[in-house]
């Protein structure tokens, strides 16, 4: 049987040269025949201790009040599947009440617990509902991630200004959108005020900005022991932190709150630079949202349709251990311009993008959730899970075509991405690390097979506008 498969791999090299135009094969050219005597490897047993991150909500998510009883009993398949952290929504009461996303912070310690802005409940659910969703959570040895807005606070009460010279909404008392009674604050700690007169940073919710010079301010967010920060990880425990908008405030605001409470961070620096991201993230020492990478893989799949741009700038490139990549987020999924997201007919080309490359993957909740998506999606956190371990090396990258290997390690043999979003069917002889070895798609695109040489060389298939991932068999 081994013979025949390399007397048909021989004809297929035949058929193939580095000129792009010539890997499109005869669509008739026969594959590896049936019945190999190899097998597939088991990769649950290849497990190279790499999780992915969920982001366990959507913009608007619905039925209102009911979010944390929502996800909490899909967590354990989600840890099954190979989530390592969940990010939860903002999960104190905002201004908006119980139509609030979070993301007009009010009161930080009301975690639907008190009755202000028009609800009790949060628009995710109630404080026990919540507690209840970590302790699952932690039982499964998943991390919790909070989603923490420093930037901005909304829904507090009038009074005069004397820095604008007008009345401004900066009184935040248990009488005006902070009934919990912590962190009470008035226009001296938003800006400007008599510190200085604004960050040096963009500015957002200008009248209502917080000043993080102002020594109440750092004591209520992170200093005390009744901070945000420390309330947050000690009492509600959460492991971690998502912080928004960051262009909002300096980056040694995060260093001191890592300071004081340690965990896992990443930020929302929303910037298609990667240049610009990996100073942030050496300014700060904790990971970034990947922009460069989405905008890349847009650009690629959607805009341009040219995987040229994969090769390019990205934060994965530069800094890999703090590169979080994504595919869509509830940003981008509301966004209606086409160049802030991904289409759905390449969602899955994107996260075979990110889930075989380095980074840290994020799986959007709606993208997991689609039916369309689940069973392919499943596969390829199980491979990010087993075989995308080791060097990453782009092996050949042109209009049509991307080839990118995974070293491997000890025990593990890696994997091979080849990308293909031309209209046929290619084939491209690569270099592999795999000497003399038969090989398979373990993502379930292609049910072609081959063998490599004794030098490594290996004919590879990828269906057209599709890819496939391919590793050894036994």
């Amino acid at each position: 049987m081994r013979f025949v498969i390399v007397a048909i791999l021989s004809l297929a090299w035949a058929c193939s040269s580095d000129d792009p135009q010539e890997s499109d094969p005869d669509p008739t050219l026969p594959p590896t025949p049936p019945g190999s005597k190899y097998q597939p490897l088991d990769l649950t047993a290849l497990d190279n201790g790499q999780g992915v991150m969920m982001q366990a909500f959507y913009w608007d998510v619905e039925p209102r009040h009911q979010w944390w009883n929502t996800i909490k009993p899909k967590i354990g398949e989600w840890a099954d599947a190979g989530v390592d952290r969940i990010w939860l929504p903002v999960a104190t009461k905002g201004q908006s009440g119980g139509y609030s996303m979070g993301y007009d912070p009010s009161d930080y310690f009301d975690f639907g617990e008190y009755d202000q802005h028009g609800t009790i409940p949060t628009r995710m659910g109630t404080r026990e509902e919540l507690e209840a969703v970590i302790a699952q959570a932690h039982a499964k040895e998943v991390e919790v991630i909070a989603d923490i807005v420093l930037n901005h606070n909304s829904g507090g009460g009038l009074q005069y200004n004397p820095y604008r010279h007008k009345q401004t909404y900066t009184l935040f008392n248990e009488d005006h959108g902070n009934a919990s009674g912590k962190f009470n604050r008035d226009f001296e700690h938003f800006h400007p005020n008599a510190i200085h007169e604004r960050d040096p940073e963009a500015m957002f919710f200008e009248e209502q900005d917080l000043c993080h010079d102002h020594p109440h301010v750092q004591n209520w967010l992170w200093k005390s022991e009744e901070s945000v920060a420390k309330y947050y990880k000690n009492v509600m425990g959460f492991d971690g932190w998502r912080f928004d908008y960051v262009k909002g405030f300096e980056p040694w605001v995060i260093r001191e709150w890592m300071k004081s409470v340690g965990g896992y961070a990443v930020g929302e620096l929303w910037e298609g630079n990667g240049a610009v991201l990996a100073q942030w993230v050496e300014e700060t020492g904790i990971a970034a949202f990947d922009f460069a990478a989405f905008y890349k893989m847009e650009e690629a799949f959607d805009r341009h349709n040219d995987l040229r741009y994969l090769d390019r700038d990205m934060l994965r490139k530069t800094h890999p251990q703090l590169a979080v990549t994504f595919v869509a987020n509830h940003d981008t999924e509301k966004d209606e311009h086409p160049d802030n997201r991904i289409s759905k007919a390449n969602k899955m080309k994107s996260y075979a993008y990110i889930l075989t490359h380095d980074g840290y993957p994020t799986i959007f909740y709606l993208d997991y959730e689609d039916q369309d998506f689940s069973e392919e999606l499943r596969q390829l956190m199980l491979i990010h899970g087993s075989l995308a371990t080791g060097e990453v090396e782009v092996l050949y990258v042109d209009q049509d075509e991307y080839v990118m290997r995974r070293s491997g390690g000890p025990g593990n043999p890696g994997l091979i991405l080849y990308m293909n979003i031309g209209n046929n069917i290619k084939r491209r002889s690569v270099q592999s690390l795999w000497n003399d070895q038969p090989v398979m798609d373990y993502a379930g695109q292609t049910s072609y097979t081959s063998t490599s040489d004794v030098s490594g060389k290996v004919m590879l298939e990828a269906p057209a506008k599709g890819y496939a991932i391919y590793s050894v068999m036994e």
